[in-house]
């Protein structure tokens, strides 16, 4: 079994900042890429932020220029850093891992429960 636990949500005014951190329990055997989803009050789950194992990173549009994607792999812990934020960035944020947890595992995409964030006016 492998958990992701995410922190770092909750109220904030917009323009206001946040930062969400997600930590698996265990150690991959290998990992390709850790990212970050969110969903909105009736919206479908969307990709924010993804990074993969040799660094590059791709983000959505509506969050370019104010969200930051960084990990620590060794750690298996992946990190989004809100800036500027909006009351339509108000959701249900996932973090994410793509890799395997063991040599005789295959590969696999492992989700967290999710954390909420709400941007106030």
């Amino acid at each position: 079994q492998v958990q992701l636990v995410e922190s770092g949500g909750g109220l904030v005014q917009a323009g206001g900042s946040l930062t969400l951190s997600c930590a698996a329990s265990g150690r991959f055997f290998s990992i390709n890429a850790m990212g970050w989803y969110r969903q909105g009050p009736g919206k479908q789950r969307e990709l924010a932020a993804i990074i993969t194992s040799g660094g590059s990173t791709t983000y959505a549009d509506s969050v370019k220029g104010r969200f930051t994607i960084s990990r620590d792999s060794a750690k298996n812990t992946v990190y989004l850093q809100l800036n500027s934020l909006k009351p339509e960035d108000t959701g249900v944020y996932y973090c994410n891992i793509a890799g395997k947890i063991g040599f005789a595992s295959p590969y696999g995409v492992y989700w967290g429960q999710g954390t909420q964030v709400t941007v106030s006016s």
